[in-house]
């Protein structure tokens, strides 16, 4: 069976040279996606994955199967993986409290408490909001770099793409539009004469809602699960994670990591793009 090491590196902080991969596989062929930033290496066995990314300093390594790389649908979370930061804590920011509602969610990310118990307990504390700060947060976010270019390039190479988050429609179809997807999903704040009352509207977006989105986009576009690439960072990500042909984990927290098969932990969302061989040219 064939394979493929994928070394991927942030250039502005510390390249991947051929000569580096040749070192510690002196039999490899290095192809060139990106010059010092990712590089294809085909190989005919399972190598041990670890042993092999602690010869590299801040250079993550994907291994998979070379068959099916490039996927038909991309599903992502959205905080701290399309967004850098968290859309719930910028608003909490609004209310004096964004350092006790960031707290809890980091402990929710890391599944040190069931989500649904902790988005329930952060969003009570904005009780009495008002909801313009909705839109004053949303001046806030700031795209993760790579994620116009991976949605695009998918979308261009017949993917559909699909934001998934247990963060807030406010926000989710902002972004979703902003970046191109083609569905977005979120949870929703109940809100009374634009006032936040505190309260979550049911259905909430959990871990299982996000792997049951998966199965049925890929249903719904024909496809099979292993046809998907999905990309997140916290705990309530990790069914879709292992459920899909390619998950990943995205500078994720330690119990996320721990348990993903692949992990991103230097470079940015084009490493997505990489992993499923393509090269920068091709990038839209």
């Amino acid at each position: 069976m064939s394979y493929v090491l994928t070394f991927i590196a942030n250039p502005e902080k510390q390249q991947i040279t051929p000569e580096q991969i040749l070192k510690h596989l002196p039999n490899a062929k290095p192809v060139c996606l990106s010059e010092g930033e990712a590089y294809d290496v085909e190989i005919s066995e399972v190598v041990h994955l670890n042993d092999l990314r602690s010869k590299f300093t801040q250079v993550d390594v994907i291994f998979q199967k070379a068959q099916g790389r490039k996927k038909k649908l991309l599903i992502a979370d959205m905080d701290s993986t399309i967004v850098a930061g968290e859309t719930l804590d910028d608003l909490a920011e609004f209310a004096g409290l964004k350092e006790q509602v960031a707290e809890i969610t980091t402990r929710a990310m890391n599944g040190e408490i069931p989500f649904r118990e902790a988005l329930r307990e952060r969003v009570s504390m904005l009780k009495g909001l008002s909801e313009s700060f909705l839109e004053e947060a949303m001046g806030l976010v700031r795209l993760n770099p790579g994620a116009k270019e991976l949605v695009a390039t998918m979308k261009a190479n017949g993917a559909y793409c699909a934001l998934v988050s247990g963060g807030f429609t406010f926000f989710t179809s902002r972004v979703a539009g902003d970046v191109g997807f083609d569905f977005n999903a979120g949870n929703n704040m109940e809100i009374i004469d634009g006032v936040l009352t505190g309260n979550v509207m049911d259905p909430i977006v959990t871990k299982d809602s996000k792997l049951a989105y998966l199965q049925s986009l890929c249903q719904e576009q024909g496809l099979s699960v292993d046809d998907a690439v999905a990309v997140g960072d916290g705990a309530n990500d990790l069914p879709m994670l292992l459920e899909a042909g390619l998950g990943v984990a995205y500078h994720a927290k330690p119990s996320v990591v721990e348990k993903a098969r692949h992990n991103i932990q230097y470079s940015n969302l084009r490493s997505l793009l990489f992993a499923q061989g393509y090269a920068e040219s091709e990038f839209i």
